[in-house]
This record gives structure tokens, sequence and C-alpha cells, in this order.
């Protein structure tokens, strides 16, 4: 457990409007991870090492909706460019925002730090989110009154969350994550999955002033909204091979969780709200997959939904999509000695 809790703190984090580093898609080799995998589906490429060239973004939006209006606050977070590798249990990508893929539209800076990590073992995914933003902005302009700026900017608003979510696969052996998102495994064959488990949240968002415009939507006056959500959870996974080579993999899960939030007015609590509401995780990606190289364009993603006593309903989307083109190389000696080194350290 001690060693499995070392390895979940290589998170992924992105650390302002201009610069991004990311730890990502952390696999975590168990006695379980390599075996039992039917090689006329998959091939595994764990003890080569899978280097990747790759776009990505990251994100947090904000939607809510009232009983007579819509609206979506996004934050302008950087597009990145980045290099990574992957060898045996160990993932490590990093990532700059630099400023040709970042033109300044006027949307206004967002202060962000994006922790995600997203597990695949053989026979279960685990998903961890750290997400601390400040500073969104409204893309349809009319939402706001006749202002000279592009774009509706709110530098006050933030958006605080942090979870964990956990599925078993009852297909391991034939259906592979990793071939997807990760890079070091191939699959051959179509195969899908059932997955079952569930997931928690605790976040709090707000700003100096009421969420929505009060211009815009009339007798609304909720400064802050603070939650808590937790419950079971399941959905599929499957992934679509056309002739070995190109691939579309998707999989959706659904949650039933307990909710309790509190909306705030000014700095007082109102009522506590006790309810069900579902949360959806998906994750998708299509590309080419050989024995020496892929490339992909992939998205996960999960919605958080909150709703108040006011029967405004929030949502926290959270998720990342990219581009990467990998290509697989044998190891070096020096490598391979420091991953058994690796290996005698965590007795694995």
């Amino acid at each position: 457990m001690l060693r499995l809790f070392c390895l979940l703190l290589f998170l992924s984090g992105s650390s302002s409007y201009s610069w991004a580093q990311e730890l990502d898609d952390l696999m975590i080799r168990t006695k379980e991870s390599t075996k039992d995998i039917d090689t006329t589906y998959i091939n595994s490429y764990e003890h080569q090492l899978t280097s990747r060239l790759y776009l990505s973004r990251k994100y947090s939006r904000l939607l809510m909706k009232t009983p007579s209006r819509r609206i979506a606050f996004h934050p302008n977070t950087s597009l990145n460019l980045g290099v990574g590798a992957t060898f045996e249990s160990v993932t490590l990508n990093l990532a700059y925002g630099f400023s040709f893929l970042n033109p300044d539209y006027g949307q206004g800076k967002t202060k962000y730090l994006d922790l995600q990590s997203h597990i695949y073992n053989r026979n279960w995914v685990a998903d961890f989110y750290g997400q601390f933003y400040k500073g969104y902005y409204l893309t349809s302009k009319e939402l706001a009154m006749n202002i000279p700026e592009p774009y509706y900017q709110r530098p006050d608003m933030f958006v605080r969350m942090g979870g964990a979510s956990y599925y078993r696969m009852t297909n391991g052996s034939r259906f592979s994550y990793r071939a997807a998102m990760v890079q070091n495994e191939w699959q051959k064959k179509s195969a899908g999955t059932w997955l079952y488990g569930g997931e928690a949240f605790y976040g709090v968002m707000g700003g100096d002033s009421t969420l929505a415009p009060t211009h815009y939507i009339n007798d609304y006056n909720v400064k802050k909204i603070r939650f808590f959500k937790f419950g079971p959870g399941g959905g599929y996974a499957y992934t679509w091979v056309i002739n070995q080579h190109f691939f579309v993999s998707g999989s959706l899960t659904a949650n039933l969780n307990a909710s309790i939030s509190t909306e705030y007015v000014g700095n007082e609590p109102g009522q506590v709200k006790f309810n069900v509401r579902p949360n959806l995780n998906y994750r998708a990606s299509v590309g080419y997959n050989s024995e020496k190289w892929m490339v992909k364009l992939s998205l996960v993603q999960s919605d958080v939904s909150v709703t108040g006593i006011s029967q405004t309903e929030y949502l926290i989307r959270t998720g990342n999509y990219r581009f990467t083109y990998s290509r697989r190389f044998p190891p070096g000696k020096k490598l391979r000695n420091l991953a058994e080194k690796k290996r005698k350290l965590l007795g694995s």
C-alpha cells in the first residue's frame, strides 16, 4: 500500500496560463497487470520504450442552468506541445504552452493548477482529479451588456474540486485501455468489457459577486456553492478494430450519487439540499496502431452535476483532449539497469 501511495504522487499538473507541466497516464504495475493476456487480442510492449509527441489541452468548465436560462463559463487554458515516454510502469510527460499556439483573443487570463492522473491497470482503471481554477469568461457577448471587450470576463470566478473514481473490468485479458490511451499496447481484435465501481467528489465554486450576471438572470443571488458527492456506478467500454490497425475506442460510465450541496447568498450559507444526482465519465480514442508506431486523437472527460435550493443546476465538466504520435524503441542498457533497480526498490 505504501508503494502504491508513493506512485500516486506522480499526478499531472498545469501551473499557469502560459506554462503547463504534465505527468500523465501513470500506470501501476501489480502482480495481476501482465498475466492472463489473450495474445490473439493484445500485444504488450511494456518492456519497450514508448516515446510520444503530443498536443493537449485540459479544462474545467462551469455550466449553469436556471429555470429560465442556460450559460457556460470557460477557462482560458493553454494548448500545450509536449514530449513524453513510457517504460514499464512509469510515464513522464512534459509540455509547454507556446505563445504561437495560444493567441490572445481577449478571453482574459486563467490561473490554474490542473491535476489529473488516469491509471490503467490490467483489470481496473482509476482517475484522480485536483482542479484549482480562477478566471473564467463567457463565449457569447450577448450575455453581458454592451461592453468594449470581446468577451465577458470573470477574473474573480473560481472552481476548486477534488475527486477520484475506480472501476473494475470484467474482460481485461482481451480489452486494453492502455492500447487506446497510453500507447504501450496494441489491440489487434475488437473487444469490450463491463465496468463497475464508484466515485467521490468534493468541491466549491463561486466569485466576488453572483455567479450569473444579474442583468441576465433575474432573481439570482447565489455567490458560492459547496458540495459533496459519492456513489456507485457502472458502464461499458469497447474498442472496434479494423484490419488489426485502425481502431475506434470508447467507454461510458454512469454513477448515481448521493449529493449534499449548500448555496451561499453573500457570506451566509443557505439551506442544505440532499438529493441524488447522476455523473458521467467518458473516454474516446480513434487512430492507427502497429508494432512500431501509433497515432491517435483521444478525450477523457468527467461531468460532475450539482443542484441547489435555488433550482439552479451546475455542471463542472473536467477533461483533457490530446493528439498523439508515439514510437516504440528497444530500451538501452542504462535504462534496463535503472528499471531493474526500480523493481528491486519497489519489490516488484
